[in-house]
């Protein structure tokens, strides 16, 4: 379950342009979509009804012309559905296009059979219902103005429908039987593709929910990269005058063995400080570079581990990988190093809880997926952790931003953090497609 936040998407500006290409992306595709199913059911209806006109009720009925126009449909059909698949936008001029063929096509039915006077005359405001619940309102005008010429030009030109056999000469008997056919298929039509329009609105609107969230929250984590860029330049000062008094207090004090001993580890800390403060600034400088580290999974691991056991000298960490995985050439990311850390870290956090030190990290492929498992012997998730609130299983000390990270990181590289508990703790799975961390 990868994380997502939970905020609204309303917080955009309601005349913004980010609102308003939102719109225009939604709106436009839902209604392309469901035209495209319409089409089809609109392709097998127009075949029977034409089909059991002529050969069931023996009307007299210019076949090849019906038949043709439905043929050109499909044909256009098969065009749409390949139109669908393509990655550049649906604009509203092109789902304008498409009202405006399957308009024509239907107009050229109903002109062979009776024009206005056809009771399926009113299948031409399906589209105008479907286009008011995704369009803006130029577009919507624009197609009932196609719907409006079409019956127009319907009612000055066509061929008068045929009447059936029988009592009622005049064709009244045709006429009610296919105001009631037109009345049940102009019912479900409608309920059944506004249903799935609004259900297609309210999956995109989610989906760019989600987006926008991630944008606020890559907003937050810039601001504290900001906030510790400035800190790391502003401790590079006093490091370095402890640097320089420490070796001088070691040799006034040589003769106390204890407090030399203090004082080299103090001074070995320092060290590790300084060591940190120039990770932060190459790894800031790989960040803008953009340039991936190229080593393979299992080097990564032992470079992983070897910064791990220096922050956590008292964890037991295990590290799992077998060959075929360990000699995966890797691309490394910037930041992929980091989220792991704070994996490692948050695990060995919540093993501790339960006065464990035991943490087990193990990496496999599975298909087309590298994956990171870390996991603790700590108390495990609580039901009613999220994704976006979890530091570590059971956890309640640390600035809660390690999983958020690790989050920010999966997502930025099209993979997903996955978490669940187990029977020792809690696991947290991290899975990056291969073809983006390992393209060759």
């Amino acid at each position: 379950m990868p994380g997502t936040a939970r905020t609204n998407a309303a917080a955009l500006p309601r005349r913004s342009p980010a609102r308003r290409t939102l719109q225009n992306r939604i709106g436009p595709f839902a209604l392309a979509r469901a035209l495209a199913w319409l089409r089809l059911c609109a392709i097998a209806g127009q075949t029977g009804a034409v089909l059991v006109s002529a050969f069931w009720l023996h009307l007299r009925l210019p076949l090849p012309q019906l038949l043709a126009s439905i043929g050109v449909l499909a044909a256009f059909a098969v065009f749409a559905a390949w139109r669908l698949t393509r990655a550049w936008p649906v604009s509203e001029a092109e789902t304008i296009a498409h009202v405006g063929v399957d308009t024509l096509v239907l107009g050229v039915l109903l002109y062979f059979t009776g024009g206005a006077n056809n009771p399926f005359v009113t299948l031409l405001l399906v589209p105008i219902a479907l286009s008011a619940a995704t369009l803006s309102i130029r577009a919507i005008l624009a197609v009932a103005a196609i719907a409006g010429t079409a019956y127009l030009v319907l009612m000055r030109w066509h061929v008068p429908l045929p009447v059936l056999d029988g009592e009622y000469d005049d064709g009244y008997s045709l006429h009610v039987i296919g105001m009631g056919v037109n009345f049940v298929i102009t019912a479900l039509l409608l309920g059944f593709f506004i249903n799935r329009l609004a259900r297609a609105l309210r999956r995109q609107q989610l989906a760019t929910q989600r987006v926008h969230e991630r944008a606020l929250r890559d907003e937050g984590i810039l601001a504290i990269a900001t906030q510790a860029a400035g800190a790391a330049h502003e401790l590079n000062t006093p490091l370095s005058t402890m640097r320089t008094l420490l070796p001088e207090l070691r040799r006034e004090h040589a003769d106390d063995e204890v407090l030399a001993e203090d004082l080299a580890l103090l001074e070995g800390q320092v060290d590790r400080c300084r060591d940190i403060l120039r990770e932060m600034v190459a790894f800031g400088q790989a960040q803008l570079s953009q340039e991936p580290e190229r080593i393979d999974v299992a080097h990564f691991l032992h470079s992983c581990t070897e910064r791990f056991q220096l922050l956590r000298p008292e964890a037991e960490l295990d590290v799992q990988v077998d060959d075929t995985t360990g000699h995966l050439t890797l691309h490394v990311p910037p930041g992929l190093r980091h989220s792991l850390l704070n994996l490692l870290n948050n695990a060995a956090d919540a093993s501790a809880l339960r006065d464990s030190h035991e943490v087990l990290l193990q990496a496999d492929c599975d298909g087309d997926w590298l994956q990171f498992f870390v996991i603790d012997r700590g108390p495990g998730f609580n039901a009613t952790d999220n994704d976006t609130q979890l530091g570590a299983s059971g956890k309640q000390t640390g600035l809660g931003i390690g999983l958020t990270l690790a989050v920010a990181t999966a997502e930025r590289l099209n993979g997903e953090l996955v978490t669940r508990n187990t029977d020792a703790g809690a696991l947290v799975c991290l899975r990056l497609p291969l073809d983006v961390v390992s393209p060759h």
